[in-house]
Order: C-alpha cells, then sequence, then structure tokens
C-alpha cells in the first residue's frame, strides 16, 4: 500500500483540470450563442427597416410621386429604428404599350447598423420592381 501514497492527488487535480476546462468551453460556447443570436435579430431588424423603407417608397409613388422624389431623400430616419439608416435609390422607365404608357419603377432600399468596421455592423438590401 505504499506504493500508493499521493495517487488521489494527481487524481484530483487532473479531474479539476479537465472540469475547469470544460468550464471555459461551455462559457464561450454560450457566449457564441448569445453574439449569433443578437446578429440574427439585428439581421432582422435591418430586413424590416429595408422593408419600410420599399413600403414607404411605393407609398410615394402610388400617390403621384416620382423618382425624383425618393432619390432626394438619401438616408431617411423612421420612428422606432434606432440606430438604422435606410438609403433609398430609384429608377423609373416608362414603355408604349398599345394604348397605354405604364411606368416601371425599380426601387431599392439599403438599411444598415452601425459601420461597415464595427463588430456589429449589420446591413439588409431590397430591391422591388412595380408598374404604375
Amino acid at each position: 500500500m505504499k506504493g500508493q501514497r499521493g495517487f488521489s492527488i494527481v487524481v484530483a487535480t487532473f479531474v479539476l483540470v479537465v472540469l475547469g476546462l470544460l468550464g471555459t468551453y461551455m462559457v464561450r460556447l454560450s457566449a457564441n450563442q448569445i453574439s449569433t443570436s443578437i446578429n440574427a435579430l439585428q439581421g432582422a431588424r435591418a430586413y424590416q427597416a429595408a422593408r419600410a423603407g420599399i413600403e414607404w417608397s411605393i407609398a410615394r409613388i402610388a400617390n403621384g410621386g416620382n423618382c425624383s422624389d425618393l432619390n432626394t431623400q438619401t438616408a431617411m430616419s423612421f420612428t422606432g429604428l434606432d440606430g438604422f439608416s435606410v438609403r433609398i435609390s430609384c429608377s423609373s422607365q416608362t414603355y408604349s404599350e398599345a394604348d397605354k404608357t405604364p411606368t416601371i419603377y425599380r426601387i431599392n432600399a439599403l438599411s444598415q447598423f452601425g459601420s461597415y468596421t464595427d463588430t456589429d455592423y449589420v446591413a439588409r438590401e431590397i430591391e422591388v420592381s412595380i408598374v404604375n
């Protein structure tokens, strides 16, 4: 029995090291999951901000506006979009078909949060075409 002296200290140290490494791994994994969740939420908010810009543009065109009205609004700030900016660009082209002359509008909305070099930067872009 004298040859096994101190063996329990070695086993206890090994178990503590393994548990410490496992704990560190779990903390890092949790932090990554939280970061991913926050980025997904910000991406969804950016998409909704861009969609709000598209719908605002469509409403302006439906009420007699045109692309020059939209292009002068380079950055908008909607209520409730804390920190998001929305840039609208529009182009239009008129066609002649029989006795009608429809105008096709191509509207692009780019929503951004933060600046490109920031770690929490997010952007979403939506483009639609409508006939008026």
